[in-house]
């Protein structure tokens, strides 16, 4: 199985340089980490006693995966997951923050589990995640990341500025959609039509 250093080494690679898009919540993002991540950290690199867009465009490679290891991973106890499960969600929380374990709770609800969904991973979520991997383990991973994709499509239907991370100019899968495929068996992934089909009523 690959390590939580190789996973993080993966994100950054999806999440590219710096970038500075007004419709993006987060602010100036760079390695994938947003100016509001490092506010919330604490992050103030250059220690002039303020923290903004010249903190995160000091940051380097090595600081964002570690970030994304301590704050993203192991305190979001994904490490308790079952080790193939890993990597999309741990993946979707440095993309979505807590989101990422409300989607999870949400679906094992689906799957006949009575969990909170309190974005918190504990006992009872841990319990549902293995119980789930050992009865479908193939079907869990799928599942997952197509509730990955019906989240960046249902966050793109209620917030028009996002759509653009959902679909390109040329009406094509844009980066959300790409990368929840990532972790979709291809037979499950949706075809060009089935992509017009869904994004047809943003216009």
């Amino acid at each position: 199985m690959q390590t939580v250093t190789d996973i993080a080494d993966q994100i950054l690679h999806r999440e590219g340089g710096f970038v500075n898009d007004p419709d993006d919540p987060g602010g100036a993002t760079k390695h994938g980490v947003s100016l509001y991540t490092m506010r919330r950290l604490g992050f103030d690199l250059n220690g002039d006693g303020r923290i903004d867009r010249a903190d995160v465009q000091a940051l380097d490679l090595d600081r964002a995966r570690q970030i994304f290891i301590d704050h993203y991973y192991t305190a979001a106890r994904i490490d308790a997951l079952p080790e193939a499960l890993q990597p999309s969600v741990f993946d979707m929380s440095v993309n979505a923050g807590s989101n990422a374990i409300r989607i999870l709770q949400d679906l094992f609800n689906d799957m006949g589990h009575d969990l909170i969904v309190d974005g918190r991973i504990g006992p009872q979520t841990i319990r549902a995640a293995h119980a789930t991997w050992h009865d479908a383990p193939d079907h869990l991973i799928d599942a997952y990341g197509i509730a990955r994709r019906n989240y960046y499509y249902r966050l793109a239907d209620r917030r028009p500025a996002s759509r653009k991370f959902a679909r390109r100019r040329d009406g094509g899968k844009g980066g959300w959609i790409r990368r929840a495929e990532e972790f979709i068996s291809p037979r499950f992934h949706f075809s060009a039509s089935d992509h017009l089909e869904r994004t047809a009523t943003w216009g």
